[in-house]
C-alpha cells in the first residue's frame, strides 16, 4: 500500500504544468503507480480547463482546446509524462524490474551498473538540467550510509521496500528529504530495493567513515 505522496500543492502544479522538469517526471512516475494520486491530478486538470475556458471565453478555440487535452492525456506534452504504452524493464545481475511508464525512456539513457560500498549498486540516469538522477539498488542488508542533504532528494520506491530511520517505504511511495532532516536508508528485505532518486546538490554524511568523504562529494555530484 503506497503510503507517501506528493502533496496537494504539488500534485496542483503539476497539472498545471508549473513544475520542473525533474519534479514533473519524478510526480508523473508515482502517478503511473498511484490511482490515488492520478486521480486527483485528473480533477485538477478539469478545474484548470474551466478556468482557462472562463478566463478567454471570448476567443476560446474548441478545437484547439480539444487537441491540446488529447495531447496531454496521451501523454505527448513533455511534462515527464511518457507516451510509450509498453513498461520497460531493466536488469540487474539477472534481476529484473518494470519501470513505470514515465520513466520507460531513462532505460536508453541510463549508464552501465556500479558496485558501490557494501550491497549497493547505482546506475546514473540523464535527465538533463542541472539534477544528478540515478536508479539505486539495495540488496538485503545493504543501504546508504547516514546523511543530510545539502539540497533536495526526491525519491520514487520503483520495486520492494526500505527503511531510514524516518519510517518505512515500498513501492510507489514518493519522499522528499531537505537539510532538515537527517536519514539512513537500508533494507531486509528478500528481494532488496529499487529506487529512483534525483539530488540537487551533493549528500552531507553525518556518521563514521562516510564522513571522510564529504571534502570531495562535490566531484562526485556530476
Amino acid at each position: 500500500m503506497i503510503k507517501f505522496h506528493p502533496t496537494s500543492q504539488q500534485l496542483n502544479k503539476f497539472s498545471d504544468g508549473l513544475l520542473t522538469p525533474a519534479e514533473a517526471l519524478m510526480i508523473s512516475a508515482h502517478c503511473d503507480m498511484c490511482p490515488q494520486c492520478s486521480s486527483k491530478v485528473m480533477l485538477y486538470t478539469e478545474a484548470h480547463s474551466e478556468t482557462l475556458f472562463e478566463d478567454n471565453s471570448q476567443t476560446f478555440d474548441a478545437d484547439l482546446f480539444g487537441s491540446m487535452m488529447a495531447d496531454i492525456t496521451s501523454g505527448e506534452v513533455d511534462r515527464g509524462i511518457a507516451s510509450d504504452p509498453q513498461n520497460r524493464v531493466i536488469e540487474l545481475d539477472g534481476r529484473k524490474f518494470t519501470l513505470p511508464r514515465s520513466l520507460n525512456r531513462l532505460s536508453e539513457s541510463m549508464g552501465n551498473w556500479s558496485h558501490m560500498v557494501g550491497k549497493l549498486w547505482q546506475a546514473p540516469v540523464n535527465i538533463g538540467g542541472d539534477t544528478v538522477a540515478n536508479f539505486i539498488f539495495m540488496e538485503k542488508g545493504g543501504g546508504v550510509p547516514e546523511h543530510t542533504h545539502r539540497g533536495s532528494e526526491m525519491t520514487l520506491v520503483v520495486n520492494g521496500e526500505f527503511s531510514d530511520g524516518l519510517a518505512n517505504y515500498s513501492s510507489g511511495d514518493f519522499t522528499v528529504m531537505d537539510d532538515q532532516k537527517i536519514h539512513t536508508p537500508s533494507t531486509t528485505s528478500d528481494e532488496g530495493c529499487l529506487v529512483f532518486s534525483v539530488i540537487d546538490a551533493p549528500l552531507h554524511f553525518t556518521s563514521g567513515w562516510a564522513r571522510l568523504i564529504n571534502p570531495f562529494s562535490h566531484l562526485f555530484f556530476k
